[in-house]
């Protein structure tokens, strides 16, 4: 039997039609979770970059009021998403988002870590607060005002459903991470 290219890309879409489920969740592609694995031996280097980055071009960016604009940003919607334009990780993320049908909100820092400007640059380290290993890398999620982590948290949480009850309580039940708005 021979299946045109047309039908084999047609074929997921059909399955689901059929199916009186939703979706399975997307999970990351394997070359990301490879570079993502990569780039953890890279975090203290770029913790470091960050800083004096942010140090540099933001020495006159009152931090208060870019910490204040997080919180409102990260109140805006259920779900937001600090992306990079040109990050595999934040297109894969957003990719995982659009696969669960939810709501969202998109606030691209910049191109790319090193095409930030003064304030992103201190955004970027002030979102590194937000978890608990200091990652200043993007994306970084948050749920109901709560940082989940990146995309590789992101997966996790929507293969095992975390992110659902998140939506659905609002809170954590791990309380892992920390919260920009105090009563979260």
């Amino acid at each position: 039997m021979k299946l045109s290219i047309a039908t084999l890309v047609a074929l997921p879409a059909a399955t689901v039609a059929l199916s009186s489920k939703a979706p399975a969740a997307r999970n990351p592609s394997p070359v990301i979770k490879a570079m993502a694995n990569g780039m953890t031996l890279l975090k203290p280097v770029f913790g470091v970059e960050a800083k004096i980055q942010a140090s540099v071009l933001g020495g006159s960016v009152d931090e208060a009021s870019v910490s204040e604009e997080i919180a409102s940003e990260i109140k805006s919607n259920d779900v937001v998403i600090y992306t990079y334009g040109l990050s595999p990780f934040s297109s894969e993320a957003t990719a995982i988002l659009d696969a669960t049908g939810c709501s969202y909100d998109k606030i691209e820092l910049g191109a790319e870590w090193f095409l930030l400007n003064g304030k992103d640059s201190v955004k970027r380290v002030l979102l590194s607060e937000c978890v608990d290993n200091g990652a200043t890398s993007l994306p970084k999620v948050f749920v109901k005002g709560e940082c989940i982590g990146g995309c590789a948290e992101l997966a996790e949480s929507v293969s095992t459903g975390t992110f659902d009850e998140l939506l659905k309580k609002g809170s954590s039940t791990q309380g892992k991470k920390k919260s920009f708005l105090p009563f979260f």
